[in-house]
């Protein structure tokens, strides 16, 4: 005797009645290009046939996305200069202050004055790059564009060196325990504005033999000229953390019971750079993050890189100036 089985019913060799089906959604509907990324999702009823009503809702055209993206980046664009334009100023009031107030420059305030002036220059130069720098010019490839480019980075390598600077005075004066009357302005000077000079010469050099293109911004696939000044950047943004792992440690053994006046000075200048170095350092390291195709993380990334690198300038001279007890009562005297 044969008994017959009776087969499952389903729609397709890959779908089982009852159950909602996701595919991706199609490359191309009636000559519109949507976002295969995303699916579409279809129910297979329980007598093995197709709803006759698919969730399109997840299909987005591309137009629809590339719209929504612009606008997501004129607003980015609008919080770059804004963040720049506040910087700026904040930064002028803070160099002003330190060149008035002549009483106050003590080495340890020099430093903070020089990492003031590297910031004011660099903003400078992004807001000739974002005004000189347009798509002809990139194309053109005209020696000044180039010029203001190297400038730019710089300018840019200079703040980390300042702040490499600021480092190496805490770490001298706290972990070393070495009389700051040793050190030397001169010193500083080298590792501020001297050393990143030879850096971008090289890097200069490297991109006019291997990458002579676009104003040398960005880079051409399989060229690594850029690593040339961003190498030593890293390097000195590294080698930061690790003074600072050691200034906190000796802040919170030896020197948590002391009271002088020096003592609480370097704490203060402490709590700075622990909020300005990781600031200063996350906003660099974003440029090697790739935030991946999701429309959520692309957004956010884009916000907050632009908030952070704009408003850099703006940190910087609340936590070394207008927070700095010293500029506050010479001001209030003067």
């Amino acid at each position: 005797m044969r008994f017959s089985v009776p087969l499952p019913k389903c729609c397709s060799p890959w779908s089982n009645a009852g159950q909602m089906i996701s595919r991706p959604c199609p490359e191309m509907f009636y000559g519109v290009r949507y976002n295969t990324t995303n699916n579409v999702y279809r129910k297979c009823l329980a007598n093995g046939t197709w709803a006759l009503k698919g969730n399109y809702s997840m299909c987005k055209a591309i137009l629809h996305e590339e719209r929504k993206s612009k606008m997501h980046y004129q607003i980015a664009v609008i919080i770059n200069f804004l963040g720049h334009c506040i910087s700026m100023v904040a930064l002028l009031i803070a160099f002003f202050l330190f060149l008035c107030l002549r009483s106050i420059r003590c080495l340890r305030n020099i430093i903070h004055w020089n990492l003031i002036t590297a910031f004011i220059l660099r903003n400078a130069t992004w807001f000739i790059v974002q005004l000189t720098m347009s798509p002809e010019v990139h194309e053109s490839n005209v020696i000044w564009c180039r010029l203001v480019t190297a400038s730019f980075n710089y300018f840019h390598s200079t703040n980390f060196f300042w702040m490499f600077g600021e480092g190496c005075y805490l770490h001298t004066a706290i972990v070393l325990t070495y009389s700051t009357d040793k050190l030397r302005k001169w010193m500083f000077i080298c590792i501020g504005w001297c050393i990143p000079f030879p850096i971008i010469v090289a890097w200069a050099i490297g991109k006019l033999y291997y990458d002579n293109e676009k104003c040398w911004f960005g880079k051409k696939a399989g060229v690594y000229t850029d690593y040339i000044y961003q190498g030593p950047m890293i390097l000195v943004l590294v080698i930061n953390f690790i003074f600072l792992f050691n200034i906190v440690r000796i802040l919170m053994t030896k020197l948590r019971a002391s009271t002088t006046s020096e003592t609480i000075q370097y704490r203060k200048a402490v709590k700075a750079t622990l909020v300005l170095l990781p600031l200063l350092g996350i906003t660099y390291m974003l440029f090697f993050v790739n935030p991946g195709e999701d429309e959520i993380s692309q957004i956010v990334f884009i916000y907050f890189n632009s908030f952070l690198e704009s408003f850099q300038g703006f940190f910087v001279s609340v936590f070394y100036c207008f927070l700095n007890s010293e500029v506050s009562r010479f001001s209030l005297i003067y």
